[in-house]
């Protein structure tokens, strides 16, 4: 435990840094954030973000193109998720409107699982952390493995149910109350530690 508040303070003023870049997020890249986290599902985030930067640059939001070629050599299941983006893209103006309306932080969150295809419990709190809101668990591998290392969970199981998942982030939660280091900066150290890069 040491050891992680050691790392925390090393990385503080960095972690901070990334957390406030996601509060201050352009309106424009609302949408490219979207797209990121319906990508990264079993594929690498940082090959997500090369595609991401590859459509932002052909101006995908606004013009007619089509992902697939752009997604095959770096995304896993990219059929679908070509698909998956193209349908972000109609439904954008509801989606963006939703974002200003829900007020409840839960409540907006399970409407992004129940309305956007490709968005899980993960992929969801995922792109509300990356647009500025707190306090939600991304539960990936990264994350399972290290609350595995530090007692938080007996084991990392091998499916996450809707229950399982929200009985894991209350878990999160109270360790992160206890060792004094919020949910979200916890997220990108743990990040940081597997990758070697404090990244999104």
């Amino acid at each position: 435990m040491n050891q992680l508040i050691h790392d925390y303070n090393q990385l503080k003023y960095e972690i901070n840094q990334r957390l406030n870049d996601f509060k201050n997020i352009k309106d424009d890249d609302l949408f490219y954030e979207l797209c990121f986290c319906i990508l990264t599902p079993q594929s690498s985030g940082f090959r997500a973000d090369e595609c991401i930067q590859e459509l932002k640059k052909l101006d995908f939001k606004n013009k007619n193109i089509n992902p697939k070629p752009i997604l095959k050599k770096k995304i896993r299941f990219h059929n679908n998720k070509s698909n998956y983006l193209l349908l972000a893209k109609k439904s954008f103006l509801g989606i963006s409107s939703k974002l200003n309306e829900i007020k409840n932080l839960n409540e907006l969150r399970e409407y992004l699982v129940e309305n956007v295809k490709g968005l899980g419990l993960k992929e969801s709190s995922h792109f509300l952390r990356n647009i500025g809101y707190e306090n939600l668990a991304i539960l990936d591998r990264h994350i399972l493995k290290n609350l595995k290392e530090y007692k938080v969970i007996n084991k990392i199981p091998k499916t996450l149910t809707k229950k399982e998942y929200y009985r894991i982030e209350k878990r999160f939660k109270s360790f992160s109350n206890r060792i004094g280091i919020s949910l979200d900066a916890l997220d990108l150290l743990f990040w940081s530690k597997e990758t070697g890069k404090i990244f999104k």
